[in-house]
């Protein structure tokens, strides 16, 4: 199977698991992937999710050898597999060529980066909310040298992260991006010894998970709707998008937090 998960409580791993290759990411491979994060965000039972390659690799991008070997392009192999094609008809999204990276989760998704994050690879990397990397990974538009263009998302979420001139120095020289600049520059928010990205990043997802879910997706959702809006337009976004969350979950906090709970930064204590 080239995707396994693995459960901690509320936080899932969801293991690429083709260490063979690379991890390099073939038909069945972006199948199994977009499945498992469909299933993820519908589990009422989990809460986060780490996405992490094994074999000391996160991923290397497509698997342009399968691709090569199948004529994916080809007429008789697009009825095999599922489309890539935006519908002209404004129909249902179909999954993205390396898999999630067109899904719109209600639930956080962090990466744990040992090895390469490559091509595609680090496309599914930006995908997600946030990267733990470890010493020694890297990323890079390696794509580039071999004529095939970003199609998961990198050209959009890359300027958002790291803005649009250094987006554009990444995407047009494919240069190789070290884990050190990769926070420097904030293509990664953590940078751990090598070998512990998967324990870092499940580390964070079990502090994200301790907390009240509603109003913590609600602010997350926020964040994502707001991308571009204007100053106010954003505001009015935020405060439409936040409306019956505090008497869902916030009420509840606030008379906990009257009784002691939570005081000088202590979530653990208090009733």
């Amino acid at each position: 199977m080239p995707v396994r998960v693995e459960r901690d409580g509320r936080v899932i791993t969801v293991i690429q698991s083709r260490p063979e290759v690379r991890n390099a990411v073939d038909p069945d491979h972006a199948d199994a992937l977009h499945d498992t994060f469909v299933a993820f965000d519908a589990d009422d039972a989990a809460d986060v999710a780490v996405l992490w390659g094994e074999g000391g690799v996160f991923c290397a991008g497509a698997d342009l050898k399968s691709l090569a070997a199948r004529g994916i392009a080809t007429p008789e192999n697009k009825a095999t597999h599922r489309s890539l094609e935006f519908p002209k008809d404004g129909g249902p999204i179909p999954r993205g060529p390396m898999g999630p990276s067109r899904l719109r989760l209600g639930k956080p998704v962090i990466a744990a980066i040992e090895g390469p994050a490559v091509a595609g690879g680090m496309e599914l990397a930006l995908w997600a909310d946030c990267r733990v990397m470890a010493e020694g990974a890297y990323m890079g538009i390696y794509n580039r040298r071999w004529g095939v263009v970003l199609t998961d998302g990198g050209t959009v979420r890359l300027p958002r992260l790291v803005g649009q001139g250094r987006a554009l120095e990444l995407i047009m020289t494919g240069r190789k991006v070290e884990a050190e600049e990769c926070l420097r520059i904030g293509l990664c928010e953590m940078v751990v010894p090598k070998g512990q990205a998967r324990q870092a990043a499940e580390d964070m997802a079990r502090r994200i998970a301790q907390f009240p879910q509603i109003s913590l997706r609600a602010d997350r959702r926020t964040v994502h709707l707001q991308h571009g809006l204007p100053e106010l337009a954003a505001l009015e976004r935020e405060w439409s998008n936040s409306e019956g969350t505090f008497k869902a979950e916030g009420a509840t906090g606030v008379a906990r937090f009257a009784k002691g709970a939570g005081r000088h930064g202590d979530f653990g204590s208090g009733g």
